[in-house]
This record gives C-alpha cells, sequence and structure tokens, in this order.
C-alpha cells in the first residue's frame, strides 16, 4: 500500500437476495485484495476484537464464536491469515495458498480457496428495516465462507431483545466505520502499511521433527540478533512449517524463506547476513537452490 495512507477505490456494487421466510439480505460488495482484507481484519481482530463474532450460517446450522480477550497469534502463514485465542482458532485465505516451501498446491486449488468476493452486509425485514449486520466471503467456488457479526443495536449486552423502539444505535459505528473505508471508499485506511504483511520470524516446534525440540535455543538467538540489529521484527514459535525431519526449521515471512538444520549460531546469521545484508544462507535453505 506504499508508505501513505490510501483510499480503497469503490467497487459501486449492491446485490439483494430475497430471504425464504420474508426480507432480503443487502450486499455492498468491497475489494478482496490483500492490501484491503488484511487492515479491515486486524482491524476487527486486532483492535475492535470485543464488537466482532465469527460464525459460519447454513440452513439448517449456525456456528457463532466471540473474543474474551485479544487473541494471541494473527498472522499470514502461506496464504491464511491464523488467528489463535485461548480456546479457538481459525484459518481463512486471503492470499494464494502455495502449499509450503515446495508449492504442492494445484493452481485450480489455489484459486478455489483463496477469497474471491467480500461484502459488507444487511438483513432487512419484511417491512424493509434492517436487522442484523455483518461481512460475508465467498471462496473461488462461489461458496460462502465464514462470516463476522458485526454489533447489533437491538441486542443487549447478553444477546437478549432490547425493548421495541429503543435500540442502541451507537452499536453501528463499526459498521457505519468500515462501510464509509471499505466500501464508500470516502474514509483513508488507516494505516500506513498493511499491519498483516509486517515480516516475521517463526521458528517450528512441532514434535514431528525431533530435532526441533530444542527450538528454545533458536527462539532466543533469533531474538537478541534482532534486538541488536535494532529491527522492529516479530520472533515467534509455530507449529509444523511443512519441512519435516529436518529440523530445527526457521521460517522469515519477508521472503517466504524456510532454513533447516538452524542451530543459534545460524540462527544469528538469519538476521544479520539475510535480514540485514540481504544475503541469504545459501547451505541451509530449503528447497536448497541448485546453482548454474
Amino acid at each position: 500500500m506504499g508508505q501513505s495512507k490510501t483510499r480503497v477505490t469503490p467497487l459501486n456494487r449492491c446485490i439483494t437476495e430475497p430471504l425464504p421466510t420474508g426480507g432480503q439480505i443487502e450486499y455492498e460488495d468491497f475489494p478482496c485484495t490483500i492490501d484491503v482484507t488484511g487492515p479491515l481484519l486486524y482491524t476487527l481482530f486486532q483492535e475492535r476484537w470485543e464488537e466482532t463474532q465469527i460464525g459460519h450460517v447454513v440452513e439448517g446450522s449456525v456456528l457463532e464464536l466471540e473474543f474474551t480477550q485479544p487473541p494471541k497469534i494473527c498472522i499470514i502463514y502461506d496464504g491464511y491469515l491464523t488467528v489463535v485465542t485461548e480456546a479457538w482458532h481459525l484459518h481463512l485465505c486471503l492470499e494464494e495458498h502455495l502449499g509450503g516451501p515446495l508449492a504442492k498446491t494445484p493452481s485450480e486449488l489455489r484459486q478455489q480457496r483463496l477469497i474471491h468476493r467480500a461484502s459488507l452486509y444487511r438483513r432487512l425485514n419484511e417491512k424493509g428495516e434492517p436487522r442484523s449486520w455483518g461481512i460475508q466471503f465467498w471462496n473461488g467456488a462461489g461458496e460462502k465462507m465464514m462470516n463476522l457479526f458485526l454489533p447489533n443495536p437491538f441486542l443487549g449486552e447478553d444477546e437478549d431483545l432490547l425493548p421495541e423502539g429503543k435500540p442502541q444505535k451507537s452499536k453501528l459505528s463499526l459498521y457505519n466505520e468500515l462501510r464509509d473505508i471499505y466500501v464508500l471508499g470516502i474514509r483513508p485506511i488507516p494505516f500506513e502499511n498493511n499491519p498483516l504483511k509486517r515480516p516475521y520470524l517463526s521458528v517450528c516446534r512441532s514434535s514431528r521433527c525431533y530435532p526441533s525440540r530444542k527450538w528454545q535455543p533458536i527462539v532466543e538467538a533469533l531474538q537478541e540478533a534482532v534486538k541488536e540489529a535494532g529491527m522492529d521484527l516479530y520472533v515467534m514459535t509455530s507449529g509444523c512449517l511443512e519441512v519435516c525431519k529436518m529440523g530445527p526449521v526457521v521460517f522469515y515471512s519477508g521472503d517466504r524463506t524456510w532454513y533447516t538444520r538452524v542451530n543459534p549460531d545460524v540462527a544469528r546469521r538469519i538476521v544479520q547476513e539475510h535480514l540485514v545484508q540481504g544475503q541469504p544462507i545459501k547451505n541451509h535453505l530449503y528447497p536448497q537452490v541448485k546453482e548454474g
């Protein structure tokens, strides 16, 4: 998105669909590129988590999850946004999922998994009055993905219906703010750089790679080297990084680089030589780069 705040170019696409029980649902589409979905989802999950619920709605079943505190993890790995709380986690495909360092995912499946349509929506009753608000995503096969439920002015703190004619209209402020920014484009995206594209270093702690059980010294070496280099870079641990039995494994999200058989000395070199000087450590890369 560059170094200055930018505005979304409106799609100017509003679609209404009748509901089988009466009324209709109104969809206002917005661009679903990572430069739009990244800031939007970061806002909802990291900054406005108390006002956001996550779910999935199909005929016959509804799933609703809420945050009780900010998520422990909110990053993108190989195209998927991963959000982890104390009790549950989610994955949502924001960029092409290549399938790890060997890019095993077929191109057709990459497109099917990716968000291909995104909308703010309102459910309207038979009188045309809005009764619920949220965000809907669709994948490349046109299937509905997860649903984000936004605050409802007709519901109280315990999800009980408020007295007729006494909605808490202030609860619509989040919906209106998102609509101004991402649908209408009349307010700028509130970040100078995409917050979900900030690079990070991740150390595999999966028990599948027996050497990775010694991941703690790797994390400490990376953290010390990052601090010494004066870099604002997040160092974290993760589950399987798809380079099995070659641990300890380190992943750098900035340019999607996997390192294998990392020890503390190699960890420090990753920061000093790769991140600072721009020179990857070739004999620890995965997959190995063939010369000539």
